[in-house]
C-alpha cells in the first residue's frame, strides 16, 4: 500500500510526465466519453431490451445523477483514503461496472450497473486534474490543464460517433465493453506511477446526513420525471409521493446544508448574487443544450431512416466548430465583459434553435448539420465566460467548492432535461396523431388508390397510419426545439442579474 511522503514528491520530467499526463487525460476522457456515448443506443439498447426508447433514456440519466451526486465526495475520500488510492480503485470500478453494463439482460439490472459505473466515475473528473497539477511541474501548468481541458472538450464530441459506429458493426454492449481495457490499463499504470504523490491521509468527517438528504431528493426527482409519463403523472399515487419525497428531501437538504459545520455541498456560495445568477443560467441553458443533444439522435433514427453511425456523426457536428472557437472564446473572456459573451452566445444558440424547429422530413444530412455547425460557435462563447463569471463571485476561499456546487447542477439539469425531453417528445407526437388523424383530407381516397394498385386494405391503413406518424413525430420534434430555444434565450436574460465581476478567474481547469 502507497503510503503518503512526508515531503512532497517532486513532478515528473521528460516522457514520465508526459506518459503519466496522457493516463491521468485518458481517464477524465473515458469519464466524460460516457456521458455522452450511449445518446445515439438508446434506440437500440431499448429494442434489444424490449423496452420503450423514452425507458432507454434512463441509462443517460441514471449515469449522470449518480456522477453528479458522488462528485461532491471527492474530497472526503481523498482525505480519508488517500486521492491516489481513490482514483485507482475508481478506474477499476469503472471498467468493472462497465463491463457489467454490457451483459446486463434487462433494463433494471442496466441502470443499476449505470449508477454504480457513474459513482466510480464521479471522484476521477476533478482527482485527474488535481493529480496532473501534482505530476506536471509548475512552469507547465498551463500545459496540463490545457489537456485537461480538451479531453473534457472533444470527449462528448468523440461519443455519439463512436457509440453509433460500436452500436451498428458489433452491438450495444461494446459502447460500455470498450471502457474495460483502457480502465484496467489506467488503473494499474497509475498506481505504479503516482503511488508517490499519495496525499496525507486525515480523520475527515462526511456529512453523513447531507450525504443521505441529496441522494433521496435527487432520486425521488429524477426517477418521477422518468416514470411520470407511464403512470399518467399525478393521477399516480406512486408520483405523488415521489414528489413529496423530493420535495420534502429538498427542503430538509437545505435547511441541513445551512446549519451543518462541514456540509457536503456548501450551499452559502448562493448569497453571491452573481453566482446565482450565473448557476441558473448554466443550468436552464446546459439543460436545454443537453435536452436536443439526446432528441436529435432519436428523432433521426426513428423518424429520418438514419443508422446509429449516422446520426452519431450528424450529432458529433456540434462539437466540431465548438472545438475551434474555445481557444477564441478563452481570450475574450480575459477582454470583454463576461455577461455580453454569456448573452451573445445564447441568443446565437436560441436563434438557430430557432431554425431548427423548421425541420421537415425531407431534409438530407448536410441540411440538418448545418445548422449544428453553426450551433457549436455558440457553446464556449456560453459556457467558457459562464464559468469564470461565476467562480469571479465568490470569495477565493471558496472557489473550489462552488466549482464543485457548479459541476453539480450542471450534470443533474442534463440528467432531469433528458427525462422531461423524452417524455414531452413522445406525448406531443401522440397528441399530434390525434389532431392529424382528424383533419386527414378524404384519407378513404387516398386508401382506395393504394388498393387500385394492389394494397391490401390492411396494407392501405398502416402506409396511411405510419405517414401520420412520420409527421407527427416530425411536429412533435419542431415543438421541443422551439421551447429549448425559449429556454436559451430565458437564460441569456437571467445573466444580465449578475454583476460585472471584479477579478478574472482563469477557468481552463475547471469543468
Amino acid at each position: 500500500m502507497a503510503q503518503a511522503s512526508p515531503t512532497p514528491a517532486p513532478p515528473l520530467s521528460g516522457p514520465m510526465m508526459i506518459f503519466a499526463g496522457l493516463i491521468l487525460a485518458a481517464a477524465n476522457f473515458l469519464v466524460v466519453l460516457d456521458t455522452t456515448i450511449a445518446n445515439v443506443s438508446v434506440s437500440n439498447i431499448a429494442g434489444a431490451l424490449g423496452v420503450s426508447p423514452s425507458q432507454g433514456t434512463w441509462v443517460i440519466t441514471s449515469y449522470a445523477v449518480a456522477e453528479a451526486v458522488v462528485v461532491p465526495l471527492t474530497g472526503w475520500l481523498s482525505a480519508r483514503f488517500g486521492a491516489v488510492k481513490v482514483f485507482v480503485l475508481g478506474m477499476l470500478g469503472f471498467g468493472l461496472f462497465s463491463f457489467l453494463c454490457g451483459l446486463a439482460p434487462s433494463l433494471s439490472l442496466l441502470v443499476l450497473f449505470r449508477v454504480l459505473q457513474g459513482a466510480c466515475g464521479g471522484p476521477l473528473m476533478p482527482l485527474s486534474q488535481t493529480l496532473l497539477l501534482k505530476v506536471f511541474p509548475p512552469k507547465y501548468a498551463p500545459a496540463a490543464t490545457g489537456l485537461w481541458a480538451m479531453t473534457t472538450l472533444v470527449a462528448p464530441i468523440l461519443g455519439p460517433i463512436l457509440g453509433g459506429v460500436l452500436c451498428d458493426n458489433v452491438g450495444w454492449a461494446f459502447i460500455f465493453w470498450i471502457n474495460v481495457p483502457v480502465a484496467a490499463i489506467c488503473g494499474w499504470l497509475a498506481w505504479k506511477l503516482l503511488n508517490r504523490y499519495e496525499t496525507p491521509l486525515a480523520p475527515a468527517r462526511v456529512d453523513v446526513v447531507g450525504l443521505a438528504l441529496l441522494t433521496i431528493w435527487v432520486g425521488a426527482l429524477q426517477v418521477m420525471v422518468d416514470l411520470g409519463k407511464e403512470h399518467e403523472w399525478f393521477a399516480s399515487p406512486l408520483i405523488v409521493t415521489l414528489a413529496v419525497i423530493a420535495l420534502l428531501g429538498f427542503l430538509a437538504f437545505l435547511i441541513w446544508e445551512l446549519t451543518d459545520a462541514n456540509p457536503i455541498v456548501d450551499l452559502r456560495v448562493f448569497r453571491h448574487r452573481g453566482y446565482s445568477a450565473s448557476v441558473v443560467t448554466l443550468s436552464v441553458a446546459f439543460g436545454a443544450f443537453f435536452g436536443i443533444n439526446v432528441l436529435t439522435p432519436l428523432w433521426l433514427q426513428q423518424n429520418m431512416g438514419y443508422t446509429a453511425t449516422d446520426a452519431g456523426h450528424v450529432s458529433a457536428l456540434l462539437g466540431v466548430t465548438a472545438v475551434m472557437m474555445a481557444p477564441f472564446a478563452a481570450s475574450l473572456s480575459a477582454k470583454v465583459d463576461p455577461r455580453r459573451l454569456v448573452f451573445a452566445g445564447l441568443v446565437w444558440m436560441g436563434l438557430i434553435t430557432v431554425m431548427r424547429s423548421q425541420a421537415n422530413s425531407q431534409m438530407g444530412f448536410f441540411d440538418i448539420g448545418q445548422w449544428l455547425l453553426l450551433q457549436g460557435f455558440g457553446m464556449p462563447l456560453f459556457f467558457v465566460p459562464l464559468t469564470g463569471l461565476a467562480l469571479a463571485c465568490v470569495d477565493e476561499p471558496e472557489t473550489a467548492s462552488a466549482a464543485g456546487l457548479m459541476n453539480f447542477c450542471r450534470t443533474l439539469s442534463g440528467a432531469i432535461a433528458t427525462s422531461i425531453v423524452s417524455t414531452v417528445w413522445t406525448d406531443n407526437a401522440s397528441r399530434n396523431h390525434n389532431d392529424l388523424a382528424g383533419v386527414l383530407n378524404d384519407p378513404q381516397a387516398v386508401m382506395d388508390q393504394m388498393g387500385a394498385v394492389g394494397m391490401s386494405t390492411e396494407q392501405a391503413r398502416g402506409t396511411v397510419d405510419q405517414l401520420v406518424q412520420g409527421q407527427s413525430v416530425m411536429l412533435a420534434t419542431n415543438q421541443v426545439f422551439l421551447a429549448m430555444a425559449v429556454l436559451f434565450v430565458a437564460a441569456a436574460l437571467i445573466i444580465w442579474l449578475a454583476p460585472k465581476p471584479t477579478r478574472v478567474v482563469d477557468t481552463s481547469a475547471v469543468h
